[in-house]
Protein backbone atom coordinates (compact mmCIF):
# COMPACT_ATOMS: atom_id res chain seq x y z
CA UNK A 1 0.00 0.00 0.00
CA UNK A 2 2.71 2.76 0.75
CA UNK A 3 4.54 2.14 -2.41
CA UNK A 4 1.44 2.25 -4.83
CA UNK A 5 -0.31 5.16 -2.67
CA UNK A 6 1.07 6.81 0.14
CA UNK A 7 4.65 7.04 -1.11
CA UNK A 8 3.67 9.24 -3.72
CA UNK A 9 1.21 11.63 -1.48
CA UNK A 10 4.56 11.85 0.69
CA UNK A 11 6.72 13.48 -1.53
CA UNK A 12 4.05 15.65 -2.88
CA UNK A 13 3.61 17.07 0.07
CA UNK A 14 7.28 17.19 1.51
CA UNK A 15 8.95 18.43 -1.88
CA UNK A 16 6.31 21.09 -1.99
CA UNK A 17 6.78 21.89 1.84
CA UNK A 18 10.80 22.08 0.86
CA UNK A 19 10.64 24.17 -2.02
CA UNK A 20 8.47 26.83 0.30
CA UNK A 21 11.29 26.75 3.16
CA UNK A 22 13.96 26.65 0.85
CA UNK A 23 12.97 29.42 -1.44
CA UNK A 24 15.61 32.06 0.03
CA UNK A 25 18.18 29.78 -0.70
CA UNK A 26 16.77 28.96 -4.24
CA UNK A 27 16.92 32.87 -4.90
CA UNK A 28 20.26 33.00 -3.81
CA UNK A 29 21.72 30.38 -5.39
CA UNK A 30 19.47 30.95 -8.93
CA UNK A 31 21.37 34.76 -8.84
CA UNK A 32 24.89 33.58 -7.90
CA UNK A 33 24.87 30.48 -10.51
CA UNK A 34 23.32 33.14 -13.04
CA UNK A 35 26.17 35.23 -12.82
CA UNK A 36 28.96 32.31 -12.66
CA UNK A 37 27.13 30.51 -15.86
CA UNK A 38 26.82 33.68 -17.70
CA UNK A 39 23.04 33.58 -17.49
CA UNK A 40 22.54 29.80 -17.23
CA UNK A 41 21.75 29.15 -13.35
CA UNK A 42 20.12 25.55 -14.67
CA UNK A 43 20.76 22.23 -16.23
CA UNK A 44 18.64 20.25 -17.82
CA UNK A 45 18.99 16.98 -19.04
CA UNK A 46 17.11 13.96 -20.33
CA UNK A 47 16.89 10.53 -17.61
CA UNK A 48 15.27 7.61 -17.62
CA UNK A 49 12.28 6.99 -14.58
CA UNK A 50 9.76 4.76 -13.87
CA UNK A 51 9.64 1.75 -16.56
CA UNK A 52 12.24 3.72 -18.36
CA UNK A 53 10.16 6.20 -19.42
CA UNK A 54 12.55 9.62 -20.28
CA UNK A 55 11.80 12.70 -18.62
CA UNK A 56 14.00 15.36 -18.16
CA UNK A 57 15.81 16.23 -14.63
CA UNK A 58 16.55 20.11 -13.18
CA UNK A 59 19.31 21.02 -11.36
CA UNK A 60 21.99 23.69 -10.65
CA UNK A 61 24.05 24.27 -13.08
CA UNK A 62 27.78 23.89 -11.47
CA UNK A 63 29.94 24.21 -14.25
CA UNK A 64 30.30 26.66 -16.97
CA UNK A 65 30.58 26.37 -20.93
CA UNK A 66 33.47 27.34 -21.65
CA UNK A 67 35.69 25.77 -25.06
CA UNK A 68 38.66 25.04 -26.08
CA UNK A 69 40.04 26.69 -29.46
CA UNK A 70 38.81 24.13 -31.24
CA UNK A 71 35.33 24.42 -30.16
CA UNK A 72 35.94 21.56 -27.75
CA UNK A 73 34.26 21.85 -24.03
CA UNK A 74 36.87 21.91 -21.72
CA UNK A 75 37.50 19.18 -19.14
CA UNK A 76 34.62 18.51 -16.06
CA UNK A 77 37.32 19.93 -13.74
CA UNK A 78 38.24 22.94 -15.77
CA UNK A 79 34.37 23.93 -15.89
CA UNK A 80 33.74 23.84 -12.58
CA UNK A 81 33.41 27.09 -10.97
CA UNK A 82 33.96 28.19 -7.17
CA UNK A 83 30.10 28.86 -6.94
CA UNK A 84 29.19 25.74 -8.94
CA UNK A 85 31.79 23.79 -6.37
CA UNK A 86 30.20 24.73 -3.11
CA UNK A 87 26.75 24.08 -4.42
CA UNK A 88 27.66 20.31 -5.79
CA UNK A 89 29.40 20.08 -2.08
CA UNK A 90 26.52 21.36 -0.33
CA UNK A 91 24.56 19.31 -2.15
CA UNK A 92 21.99 22.19 -3.24
CA UNK A 93 22.14 21.34 -6.81
CA UNK A 94 19.91 18.79 -6.41
CA UNK A 95 17.21 20.62 -4.72
CA UNK A 96 15.61 22.15 -8.16
CA UNK A 97 14.68 18.30 -8.56
CA UNK A 98 11.71 18.92 -5.83
CA UNK A 99 10.33 20.52 -8.80
CA UNK A 100 10.36 17.06 -10.56
CA UNK A 101 9.20 15.41 -7.71
CA UNK A 102 5.70 17.56 -7.67
CA UNK A 103 5.21 16.51 -11.21
CA UNK A 104 5.30 13.35 -10.32
CA UNK A 105 9.08 12.44 -12.51
CA UNK A 106 10.77 11.66 -9.13
CA UNK A 107 10.66 10.72 -6.07
CA UNK A 108 12.41 12.01 -2.23
CA UNK A 109 13.44 8.08 -2.59
CA UNK A 110 14.67 5.87 -4.98
CA UNK A 111 17.48 5.05 -7.65
CA UNK A 112 19.21 8.09 -8.99
CA UNK A 113 18.23 8.44 -12.83
CA UNK A 114 21.14 7.99 -14.57
CA UNK A 115 21.60 8.51 -17.95
CA UNK A 116 19.52 7.03 -21.14
CA UNK A 117 22.14 5.93 -22.88
CA UNK A 118 23.22 3.60 -19.91
CA UNK A 119 19.95 1.41 -20.81
CA UNK A 120 20.90 -1.02 -23.02
CA UNK A 121 24.38 -1.68 -21.15
CA UNK A 122 22.18 -2.93 -17.92
CA UNK A 123 21.87 -6.83 -17.13
CA UNK A 124 18.53 -8.72 -16.57
CA UNK A 125 19.08 -8.12 -12.43
CA UNK A 126 20.27 -4.27 -12.67
CA UNK A 127 17.04 -3.67 -15.00
CA UNK A 128 14.89 -3.70 -12.02
CA UNK A 129 16.25 -0.08 -10.41
CA UNK A 130 13.54 0.74 -13.01
CA UNK A 131 10.87 -0.79 -11.25
CA UNK A 132 10.45 2.14 -9.10
CA UNK A 133 9.79 5.81 -9.58
CA UNK A 134 13.94 7.17 -9.40
CA UNK A 135 14.64 9.63 -6.64
CA UNK A 136 16.86 12.99 -4.93
CA UNK A 137 18.78 10.34 -3.09
CA UNK A 138 18.49 6.20 -2.75
CA UNK A 139 19.97 3.57 -0.56
CA UNK A 140 23.34 3.44 -2.72
CA UNK A 141 23.85 7.35 -2.26
CA UNK A 142 24.03 6.61 1.99
CA UNK A 143 26.21 3.64 1.29
CA UNK A 144 29.06 5.17 -0.55
CA UNK A 145 27.38 7.56 -3.34
CA UNK A 146 30.00 8.52 -6.14
CA UNK A 147 32.91 6.73 -4.10
CA UNK A 148 31.23 3.36 -4.67
CA UNK A 149 31.60 1.52 -8.38
CA UNK A 150 29.34 0.45 -10.61
CA UNK A 151 28.35 -2.39 -9.24
CA UNK A 152 27.76 -1.54 -5.79
CA UNK A 153 25.80 1.32 -6.65
CA UNK A 154 23.22 -1.00 -8.60
CA UNK A 155 23.31 -3.65 -6.41
CA UNK A 156 22.21 -1.36 -3.63
CA UNK A 157 19.51 -0.04 -5.78
CA UNK A 158 18.26 -3.14 -6.89
CA UNK A 159 18.22 -4.13 -3.08
CA UNK A 160 16.15 -1.23 -1.95
CA UNK A 161 13.52 -2.02 -4.81
CA UNK A 162 12.52 -5.40 -3.24
CA UNK A 163 12.92 -3.72 0.22
CA UNK A 164 10.44 -0.31 -0.41
CA UNK A 165 9.10 0.49 2.61
CA UNK A 166 8.24 3.66 4.98
CA UNK A 167 10.83 2.65 6.92
CA UNK A 168 13.25 3.03 4.94
CA UNK A 169 12.67 5.90 3.03
CA UNK A 170 12.91 7.35 6.41
CA UNK A 171 16.13 5.96 7.38
CA UNK A 172 17.38 6.75 4.27
CA UNK A 173 16.30 10.41 4.19
CA UNK A 174 18.01 10.62 7.73
CA UNK A 175 20.99 8.98 6.64
CA UNK A 176 21.27 11.88 3.70
CA UNK A 177 21.16 14.49 5.85
CA UNK A 178 23.66 13.16 8.12
CA UNK A 179 26.12 12.76 5.01
CA UNK A 180 25.58 16.14 3.17
CA UNK A 181 26.33 17.78 6.94
CA UNK A 182 29.58 15.59 6.64
CA UNK A 183 30.18 16.31 2.55
CA UNK A 184 30.92 12.74 2.39
CA UNK A 185 31.15 11.07 -1.10
CA UNK A 186 30.53 13.56 -3.33
CA UNK A 187 32.67 12.77 -6.29
CA UNK A 188 35.50 10.74 -7.08
CA UNK A 189 38.94 11.20 -6.23
CA UNK A 190 40.30 13.91 -8.32
CA UNK A 191 37.12 14.55 -10.47
CA UNK A 192 34.61 16.57 -10.63
CA UNK A 193 31.81 14.16 -11.82
CA UNK A 194 32.04 10.93 -11.35
CA UNK A 195 32.79 8.25 -14.25
CA UNK A 196 30.97 7.06 -16.84
CA UNK A 197 29.48 3.48 -17.01
CA UNK A 198 30.14 1.50 -19.95
CA UNK A 199 28.60 -1.79 -18.73
CA UNK A 200 29.42 -4.89 -17.18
Amino acid sequence: MYKLFFKRILDFMLALFGLGVLSPLLVFVTIALYFANEGKPFFFQLRPGLNGSVFKIIKFKTMNDKKDLAGNLLSDAERLTKMGSFVRKTSLDEIPQLLNVIKGDMSLIGPRPLLPEYLPLYDVEQQKRHAVTPGITGWAQVNGRNAISWKQKFEYDVWYVDHISLFLDLKILFLTVKKVLVREGINTENTATTERFYGN
